[in-house]
């Protein structure tokens, strides 16, 4: 169900503690964490706290916890030393957009130039 813990779901084993993650940010509804795979000298993970397929299922059940995603988002870019050079933030929503853990996280990029569009 949407916004219950997945007990096969990596992202909420990461918000309960199960799997270890390099944390750099935690509010009541978020936590922001190291990618593991970083594509970019900054690339930090700004998940929900609660679980949902994907950043549209997540605005559509609970626009509060989507605007908290995109908020600390920015606040994670300010406490990297990246908000005033540029950054992105990225939100793949499926397979064909890259999505590979089915829960709503957003990608906070920054510390080299980015291109447009993305290659």
């Amino acid at each position: 169900m949407a916004g219950e813990p997945q007990t096969d779901c990596l992202f909420c084993k990461i918000v309960t503690g199960d799997i270890p993650a390099t944390i750099v940010r935690e509010s009541a509804t978020t936590v922001a964490f190291r990618d593991i795979n970083p594509q970019a000298p900054t690339h930090v993970l700004v998940i929900p706290k609660a679980h949902h397929a994907d950043a549209a299922a997540l605005a559509a059940a609970d626009p509060q916890a989507a605007a908290d995603v995109l908020r600390e988002a920015g606040l994670v870019a300010a406490d990297e030393g990246i908000a005033e050079t540029g950054y992105r933030i990225v939100l793949n929503t499926g397979t064909g957009a890259g999505q590979t853990v089915f829960h709503a996280h957003a990608h906070v990029l920054g510390g080299r130039g980015m291109q447009w569009p993305p290659g």
